[in-house]
């Protein structure tokens, strides 16, 4: 576009210079110069600029060291989302963040969110084979879905495509969260989903959102069952943010995983599975999920979350539950230093979280220093224990029912989107 246009002004140099060797010239010469330039295309570099103005591109780096104080096997720090490795400096995540929100109130109706990941984060968080057929096609795409606001009331907004859970009370990004780990439940609930998304705002003070989307963590299907969710997001005061959320569907898979595909035997794409698992498990997977946070001052911020979790794999199989809840607790000392600390017990009575029926306790303290927005500094203790043992030691034949692990975070970023993630 910019070529096109340089190639217009020497076309009306050339013009001009032939002229000065006419009587006439200095009436054509004003004449040219009185000519306004029109748009040579529809692309023009006005109409890109429009496009672009509301767009928002973001850069991120999250890395850290953590010691272990087991010395576990392996330098595995278990039951972690995050930080999973021990006596490592380490890439948690790294990653491109692409927006430009739908804004009916300027004209535009629609919108695009385009999130890529990658790191350690993203081999926990993104394309488990536990959960998804082909894990590699969608690993790095960690969040990507377009928007259209529909005319109805005041306006009903509708997204397609896959997004970050909302089930529980801490998020993806490191740099909007109380504490640099995340808690057993952030690792227990599902981190992503792949469907349509509706939202609807009565006011200000109340919202509504309902969900139809392949499953938990499944970017294709593993059983052609679509599950559901409920959300209600409650505003009583601007302090105060209230989040209701039930979520109901089947997450057993109907066919045999095909995790090292050869060559396809069928017309189709490759690691596509056409065995069928005989018979099909029909249960049903129940997670009844609330949070809260409160901004009681400018500098003190508490929030609880509670939840309740039953999986069953056949329909008249044994309930196997999850319990427990979060307290969080964050006060900002200075406009640079804050204090976070989160206290979590997840009750696993039948091991579906860690594999082993045992009640989980996490104790974490996390002191922040953010000289600057776009950088920042996380030093951070946390202590893991159970009534069971069951954390890693350097033993092979030897297990601790705790892990205290002490963490440094280390924070980068910039862009044009301002607030959380």
């Amino acid at each position: 576009m910019l070529l096109n246009r340089i190639v217009a002004l020497e076309d009306r140099l050339t013009a001009l210079e032939k002229r000065l060797g006419d009587p006439t010239a200095s009436a054509s010469i004003t004449a040219v110069a009185a000519t306004p330039v029109t748009s040579l295309a529809p692309n023009s570099v006005e109409s890109t600029n429009s496009w672009l103005k509301d767009a928002t591109v973001n850069l991120f780096f999250d890395g850290y060291y953590t010691g272990n104080t087991n010395r576990p096997l392996g330098r595995i720090n278990l039951l972690r989302a995050y930080d999973v490795t021990a006596n490592n400096f380490s890439i948690n995540q790294t990653g491109l963040i692409v927006e430009r929100a739908a804004d009916p109130a300027g004209g535009r109706r629609w919108g695009y969110r385009l999130d890529l990941m990658h790191g350690q984060a993203t081999e926990t968080v993104q394309g488990g084979a536990q959960n998804e057929s082909r894990p590699q096609v969608y690993r790095s795409i960690f969040q990507a879905y377009g928007t259209y606001v529909v005319p109805a009331g005041k306006g009903l907004t509708v997204d397609f495509g896959k997004w970050a859970g909302v089930l529980g009370g801490e998020g993806s990004y490191t740099k909007d969260q109380i504490n640099y780990s995340r808690s057993f439940f952030f690792n227990f609930l599902p981190f992503y989903h792949m469907g349509f998304r509706t939202t609807y705002s009565v006011n200000d003070k109340l919202s509504f959102t309902h969900w139809l989307v392949n499953g938990a963590n499944q970017t294709e299907d593993f059983n052609g069952f679509k599950s559901q969710l409920g959300q209600a997001v409650i505003k009583p005061s601007k302090t105060l943010t209230w989040t209701l959320n039930y979520y109901n569907g089947r997450e057993q898979r109907d066919l045999v995983p095909a995790q090292n595909p050869g060559i396809p035997t069928i017309p189709s794409q490759p690691g596509l599975s056409t065995v069928p698992v005989i018979p099909v498990p029909r249960g049903r997977f129940h997670v009844i999920d609330t949070y809260a946070f409160w901004n009681v001052t400018g500098k003190l911020t508490l929030g609880g979350e509670f939840d309740y979790v039953v999986n069953r794999v056949e329909s008249n199989g044994p309930p196997q539950r999850v319990t427990g809840g979060a307290a969080y607790f964050r006060y900002q000392f200075t406009p640079k230093i804050y204090y976070g600390q989160r206290y979590v017990r997840l009750n696993d009575h039948a091991g579906l979280f860690s594999g082993l029926a045992q009640n989980l306790n996490d104790i974490t303290s996390t002191f922040g220093f953010r000289p600057s927005d776009g950088f920042e500094t996380r030093v951070e203790y946390r202590r893991d224990f159970s009534n069971r043992l069951f954390f890693l030691r350097s033993e092979p034949s030897s297990l601790a029912k705790r892990q205290d692990t002490f963490t440094l975070g280390l924070l980068w970023w910039f862009g044009g989107k301002s607030g959380s993630w």
